[in-house]
C-alpha cells in the first residue's frame, strides 16, 4: 500500500529532505566523493558523518552549527561489509545514499527528535500510528522527550542496551546513546513482539528509518565515559528504504532507482529471463553496476590492490552473475547509461564521466572474460570431486588456484560454493597465500634490508644544497669499505636524494684527503639515507670527515623531468578529463615515464594537444612554488592532489605551478617552468586494462636525442646519395621506384607462369578423357599459382592443372578444374584434400579452384617428386 501523502520520485525525495532542513536553519553541504579525503582508515566513504569526523574529534572546524547533506556511500569492507548479502534479499546494497542532519554544539535531543518526527509525519505524510522509537536503556532524557515532543504513546518507546542503541566511533573517542525511528508495516508482515519488536532481527515487519545519535561522551582507553563539554547530534536515514516505503513497493530494488537498470538488463536478455526467474542475479547486477558507475566517476580504477581491487571484485561478481543468465559477452558497460540517466539530475558529475565509465567497465569485463569460463569449469570439476567423496568443502588449494590463475576473488568462489550448498577452506587459502608471499620476498644475503647500520645519520639536506661537509656515521661492512670494493654507508647530513615517488636517486661523489668514492645509489632505510658506494681510492670507515657532492648536471635533468611530469599530469586532465589519475611514474635524467588511468588509446590529436599545452606552460616561465610543513587537510582543501597508496604524514610538502598544478610531492623540482626546456612525447601505449603509459623527454635530454637522430639522418642521407637532396624525398623516390620494380617483377613472373602453364598443359597426358598437367613452378608464390590456375581454366577445355611451389619451410599446391569437368563432378576441393593427406598437410576449396599446404617434410618432398603420378592417382580415384 502506498505510504505518505504522495508518490515521490527519488529525485523529489532528495530535494524534499534538503529543502526541509534548509527551512529549519541548516546549511546544505554537498556530499563528498566516494574516495574519502584525509582518512587513511577508510577505503570508501561509508557514512554521512565521514566528512565531519574531524569536527567530532576536535581536529577541524565544523562547516556550520547546523548541517544537512545527502551522501553517497559504499560498504564493501571491514565491519560494514554487505557484499556477501547483496542480491539475496530486497534491502542489502554495496552502494547506497544516506540522508543526514548534524548539530555541532547547537541543538540537541529535543530539537533532533522534533525535526525528524515533523519531517516524516508532516512533510512526507507517514502515519504517526505506525512509527515506533527505540532508546538506550539509560537515556531517560530521550525516553521522556519522545512522548512530550511528538505525542507518541510511551508504550511505543522501547529501551534497549548498548548493542542496539549506543554508538561509538572507535574503541576510544566520541560516543553516545542513539534513538531509532522504526516503521511498522503491520500484522501482514509478522507478529508485533512489542518487547523487542523493532530490533527483532528475524522479523520483516519493521523498517528502521532513522538513527539519531547523541554524542555526549568520550570513551577512554580504560573504558570509562567522560561527558563532553560540547554535545553533538549525528543522524542518518537510509534513502533507499524510505523511498521504497513512499513508493509503496515491497523492497528497495522495486523503486525507480533500480527498475530502469533491471529493464535495461531484461532487454539485453531478449526476454529470456525476468526478474522473477532469477531475482538474486538481477538484484546483484543492478547493485554492482551502480557501485561501479559511481566509483569510477570518482576516479577509482580496477586494480590488484586497495580500492581498485574492491572494484575488481564487484565487477567480477557481476560478470559471473551475467554468465549465469546466459550473457557470454561483456554487458555491464551497456547498463551504466541507465544508472547515469537515473541519477544525473542529482549527481551531474556522471554526465562528464559517462563514456569513461563505459570504457573502463568494458575493458575490465573483457579482461576477465578471457579466464572466466576456464575458472568456472575448474570450479565445476572440483565441486564434482568434493561431492563424489562425500565432502562439503572446496579445498584451499583450489580457492588459491582460482584466485592466482583465473582471477577469481575468494569471496566469489565462496559465493559459488554457497550456491551449491558447499563451503570453502579459507584457512587453506590463507596458508597458500602466505607461501606465495614468502617465495616472493627478497632473500639475497647482501640485500640492503639485511645490512646492519647503526642509527643516527642520513638527514637529507639536498633540497637546499647539492654538496656539504659531513661525517660517515656507519658502513656495511661495519669495519669499513676498502679501496676497490662496493658497500653501503650512512653520512650525518646527506645531499643525495633517495629513490622514491618515482624519482630515481642521486649519484655523485664522496671525498676526503686520500679518499675518493662514487655514490651509485641512495635509498631510504630505517636509519636514514644509505648510499651504495664504490671506493676508488683509500678506505672509508665510520667517523671519517668527508665532502659529499651530488652530480649537479644529472640532478638538474632529473628535476626538469619531474616538474615536466606534473605539467604532463595537468595537461592530460585538461585534454582527457578529470578521471585521469597518476598510476605510476619514473623520473630519470634521460627520460620520464608516466602511467595514468584512461580506458582507451590516445589519438594523435590528443597527444599533440597535451604536448603543446605542456610546452605552452614552459614558455610562460611560470614559477614553481614549494611549501613545506603544510597541514594535510589545508593542502587538500586548497586542491592539492594526493594519490591512494602513498603514505602522507600530518604535514606535507606541496609543489605547485600556479594556475596549472598542485600536488603533494617530496621530489626535487625546477624553480621555473622555463628551465624544463622543450618537451616532447615519444610514445603512448597501454600497459593494463584502463591504464596507459606515456614516455617523454625534455631539456638537454631532448637536445641530445635530437642530435643523435640528426646524426643518424645524415648517415642515412650519405648512404642514399643524392647530395643536397632532402633525405625524406630521396627515400620516398626510392620507395616509389622499388614499388615500380616489384610491379615489373610480378608482371614478369606472371608472364613466365602463363608460358609455363601452356607448356605443361600442351604436353599433358590424357587420363580418361581429361587433360592433366602437373608441375612445380620454381620461385612462384601463392599469387602466381592462382594466376596459373586462371590461365588453365580460361584457355583449356576438359583440363585439370595441379601446380606446386615451395619456400624454405612450406610447400603449396593449387588445383584448377575447367568448368566442363566441374559439371561432370570433378571437384578441385576433393583433389586438394587428397594432396594434403598425401603430403601431411591441410587443404580443400571450391569445385573449380582449391589449395593445399604442408610443412616441407620428407613426406611433402616425396609428393613433389612424383607430383604427376600422385595427381593421376587422385583423378582415377575420383572418376572410379
Amino acid at each position: 500500500m502506498m505510504e505518505g501523502n504522495r508518490h515521490m520520485t527519488s529525485h523529489e525525495l532528495r530535494r524534499s529532505f534538503l529543502d526541509y532542513f534548509r527551512g529549519v536553519g541548516h546549511t546544505i553541504v554537498p556530499g563528498t566523493s566516494l574516495v574519502p579525503h584525509g582518512d587513511p582508515t577508510l577505503l570508501f566513504s561509508n557514512a554521512g558523518m565521514n566528512q565531519f569526523k574531524g569536527a567530532f574529534l576536535g581536529e577541524a572546524a565544523a562547516p556550520a552549527p547546523r548541517v544537512a547533506t545527502v551522501q553517497k556511500c559504499l560498504r564493501v569492507s571491514g565491519k560494514h561489509n554487505d557484499l556477501e548479502e547483496v542480491g539475496t534479499d530486497e534491502h542489502h546494497h554495496t552502494f547506497f545514499e544516506m540522508l543526514g542532519n548534524w548539530s555541532f554544539a547547537d541543538y540537541y535531543k529535543a530539537e533532533a527528535i522534533q525535526f525528524a518526527w515533523t519531517y516524516l509525519t508532516r512533510e512526507l505524510g507517514l502515519d504517526p500510528g505506525r512509527l515506533w522509537a527505540t532508546v538506550h536503556k539509560d537515556d531517560h532524557e530521550a525516553r521522556d522527550l519522545w512522548p512530550r515532543v511528538t505525542g507518541i504513546p510511551p508504550a511505543r518507546v522501547l529501551p534497549f542496551g548498548d548493542k542496539d542503541n549506543f554508538w561509538e566511533m572507535g574503541e576510544v573517542g566520541p560516543c553516545g546513546p542513539c534513538t531509532e525511528i522504526h516503521y511498522d508495516l503491520g500484522p501482514a508482515h509478522g507478529p508485533e513482539f512489542p518487547s523487542s519488536g523493532p530490533n527483532d532481527g528475524t522479523s520483516h515487519r519493521w523498517i528502521e528509518l532513522w538513527n539519531l545519535v547523541f554524542i555526549q561522551f568520550r570513551r577512554g582507553s580504560d573504558g570509562s565515559l567522560t561527558p563532553l563539554t560540547d554535545r553533538f547530534v549525528d543522524t542518518g536515514m537510509g534513502f533507499e528504504r524510505l523511498l521504497a516505503l513512499l513508493q509503496g513497493v515491497e523492497g528497495n530494488y522495486r523503486t525507480d532507482l533500480f527498475t530502469p537498470i533491471m529493464d535495461a538488463l531484461r532487454r539485453l536478455l531478449d526476454g529470456n529471463h525476468t526478474v522473477e526467474s532469477d531475482p538474486v542475479a538481477f538484484r546483484a547486477i543492478a547493485d554492482h553496476v551502480r557501485a561501479l558507475t559511481f566509483a569510477i566517476a570518482d576516479g577509482v580504477q580496477p586494480a590488484n590492490d586497495g580500492r581498485g581491487y574492491v572494484l575488481r571484485r564487484i565487477l567480477r561478481r557481476a560478470s559471473r552473475y551475467g554468465r549465469k543468465l546466459g550473457l557470454a559477452e561483456p554487458f555491464l558497460h551497456r547498463l551504466s547509461p541507465a544508472v547515469v540517466k537515473t541519477m544525473v539530475a542529482d549527481y551531474p558529475e556522471l554526465r562528464a564521466a559517462a563514456s569513461h565509465i563505459e570504457g573502463v567497465i568494458e575493458g575490465e569485463e573483457r579482461s576477465f572474460a578471457a579466464t572466466l569460463d576456464r575458472g568456472l569449469a575448474l570450479f565445476q570439476r572440483e565441486r564434482g570431486v568434493v561431492r563424489s567423496r562425500g565432502g562439503s568443502v572446496i579445498p584451499g588449494d583450489i580457492v588459491f588456484r582460482l584466485y592466482d590463475t583465473y582471477g577469481f576473488p575468494p569471496d566469489l568462489t565462496h559465493l559459488m560454493a554457497r550456491e551449491e550448498g558447499l563451503d570453502v577452506d579459507m584457512d587453506g587459502f590463507a596458508a597458500r597465500m602466505d607461501q606465495q608471499r614468502a617465495l616472493s620476498r627478497r632473500t639475497a644475503s647482501d640485500s640492503l634490508e639485511e645490512a646492519s647500520f647503526r642509527t643516527g645519520g642520513g638527514c637529507f639536506v639536498g633540497y637546499e644544497a647539492l654538496e656539504t661537509d659531513t661525517t660517515v656515521v656507519s658502513t656495511e661492512p661495519a669495519r669499513g669499505i676498502p679501496q676497490g670494493e662496493e658497500g653501503w654507508l650512512v653520512v650525518q647530513e646527506s645531499p643525495f636524494y633517495a629513490e622514491g615517488g618515482g624519482q630515481v636517486s642521486d649519484e655523485g661523489a664522496i671525498s676526503a684527503d686520500g679518499v675518493e668514492a662514487r655514490v651509485l645509489q641512495a635509498v631510504h632505510t630505517e636509519d636514514g639515507i644509505a648510499l651504495r658506494s664504490r671506493v676508488e681510492k683509500g678506505d672509508i670507515r665510520p667517523g671519517l670527515a668527508v665532502h659529499a657532492a651530488v652530480d649537479r648536471r644529472r640532478r638538474i635533468r632529473v628535476q626538469a623531468h619531474h616538474t615536466a611530469t606534473h605539467l604532463l599530469h595537468a595537461a592530460l586532465r585538461h585534454v582527457l578529463g578529470a578521471h585521469v589519475r597518476q598510476a605510476g611514474s619514473l623520473v630519470a635524467p634521460d627520460r620520464l615515464r608516466f602511467d595514468f588511468t584512461h580506458f582507451q588509446a590516445m589519438n594523435s590529436d590528443e597527444i599533440l594537444r597535451v604536448q603543446d599545452m605542456v610546452n605552452g606552460w614552459v614558455d610562460d616561465d611560470r614559477p614553481v612554488t614549494i611549501r613545506t610543513e603544510v597541514p594535510i587537510e589545508e593542502a587538500r582543501s586548497a586542491g592539492a592532489m594526493a594519490f591512494f597508496g602513498e603514505k602522507y604524514g600530518e604535514r606535507v610538502r606541496v609543489v605547485a605551478v600556479p594556475g596549472v598544478s598542485m600536488e603533494l610531492c617530496g621530489g626535487t623540482h625546477m624553480d621555473h617552468t622555463a628551465r624544463i626546456g622543450p618537451f616532447r612525447i615519444l610514445s603512448e601505449s597501454g600497459i593494463a586494462a584502463g591504464t596507459r603509459r606515456i614516455e617523454a623527454v625534455s631539456g638537454m635530454a631532448l637536445l641530445e636525442r635530437a642530435t643523435l637522430l640528426e646524426d643518424r639522418i645524415e648517415a642515412i642521407a650519405s648512404v642514399l646519395g643524392g647530395r643536397g637532396e632532402d633525405p625524406v624525398e630521396r627515400v620516398q623516390r626510392l620507395r616509389d621506384r622499388a614499388k615500380e620494380l616489384e610491379g615489373e617483377l610480378a608482371h614478369a613472373k606472371a608472364a613466365a607462369v602463363r608460358a609455363s602453364v601452356r607448356r605443361v598443359l600442351d604436353g599433358a597426358s590424357d587420363i580418361q578423357g581429361i587433360r592433366l598437367g602437373a608441375a612445380e613452378f620454381e620461385g612462384a608464390g601463392r599469387a602466381e599459382l592462382r594466376a596459373a590456375g586462371d590461365v588453365a581454366r580460361e584457355v583449356y577445355a576438359r583440363a585439370v592443372l595441379v601446380a606446386a611451389a615451395r619456400t624454405e619451410t612450406d610447400v603449396h599446391f593449387l588445383v584448377a578444374v575447367s568448368d566442363d569437368l566441374v559439371r561432370e563432378g570433378v571437384h578441385a576441393g576433393r583433389l586438394a584434400a587428397g594432396l594434403a593427406l598425401a603430403s601431411g598437410g591441410k587443404g580443400g576449396g571450391r569445385p573449380h579452384l582449391a589449395e593445399a599446404g604442408a610443412h616441407l617434410s620428407e613426406q611433402a618432398l616425396a609428393v613433389l617428386s612424383s607430383l604427376g603420378h600422385t595427381a593421376e592417382g587422385l583423378i582415377r580415384e575420383a572418376r572410379s
